[in-house]
């Protein structure tokens, strides 16, 4: 029995999964049903997985990208032939199961950032997942005056996810009209042409990332950064918010930037 068709409503932790959506061969997204006593705050991770054939939990964190006030729970993955779980993870099916753990966490919330007017949501790959939940949360756009979404990919196909978040924003209901106003999206590929051509990490340092957009370079006083993607980006990005003055935040002491340190494998 393969570990997907051992899990059922029975399997303490189960979800049943709702829809799958293929973005290119290394990337896809599914969403699942969400428990009624599930609460997560926008930005959150939380382990989910599938049982190994000898029956035990094969976990790994992954950000929610729906926001907290969703009636699903979404997430984004990449797929690796020889991964122990995006390896069997990937042929997931509508109605079928996987075990998700019902208690969030993580570093990528808005408490964890004191008040200023702008926003910048620093991704790669992956990693742009908890900014999906970020961008439809309402509070989002009450607690700042301008939202800058970067989302940095090797190929132009992997932003496809990425637009397609923006795009359901825009028309939400609930925030449209404030993400009409406030958010700019910021998709940038590294290993063929593009509008935006390079890492957002060199954009920034480089200052070309300010220039295109005619607005002031990172500053302690205005801008608060959320990152979250590769460990060399995040490791990068923390630097340059450091040099620049930036404190990081927590949930027990927020500051100026927070960036996220669970990785999917």
């Amino acid at each position: 029995m393969s570990d997907i068709a051992a899990i059922t409503d029975q399997t303490p932790d189960a979800v049943r999964v709702l829809s799958v959506q293929h973005w290119t061969d290394r990337l896809f997204s599914f969403e699942v049903e969400r428990p009624a006593s599930f609460r997560f705050r926008s930005g959150e991770f939380v382990m989910i997985g599938l049982l190994t054939e000898q029956g035990k939990p094969l976990l790994r964190a992954y950000s929610i990208t729906t926001p907290f006030w969703d009636e699903k729970i979404g997430f984004y993955s990449i797929k690796v032939a020889d991964g122990p779980l995006t390896s069997r993870l990937q042929h997931i099916k509508p109605d079928e199961f996987i075990i998700m753990k019902r208690k969030p966490t993580g570093t990528l919330v808005l408490d964890a950032l004191t008040p200023a007017s702008r926003l910048f949501l620093v991704s790669t790959g992956t990693g742009i997942a908890p900014f999906a939940s970020i961008i439809r949360d309402p509070e989002t756009y009450e607690r700042f005056d301008e939202i800058y979404l970067l989302h940095g990919c090797r190929f132009a196909d992997e932003l496809s996810y990425g637009k397609s978040l923006v795009a359901e924003a825009k028309s939400d209901m609930l925030i449209g009209e404030q993400a009409t106003a406030k958010l700019t999206h910021l998709p940038s590929t590294t290993r063929e042409p593009s509008e935006l051509t390079g890492r957002p990490t060199d954009l920034i340092s480089s200052g070309e990332l300010f220039d295109r957009l005619n607005i002031p370079a990172l500053s302690v006083g205005s801008d608060r950064v959320m990152i979250c993607g590769s460990m060399a980006m995040n490791q990068d990005m923390k630097a340059i918010c450091e040099q620049a003055g930036f404190n990081e935040g927590a949930n027990s002491q927020p500051a100026e930037f927070v960036l996220e340190k669970a990785f999917v494998g």
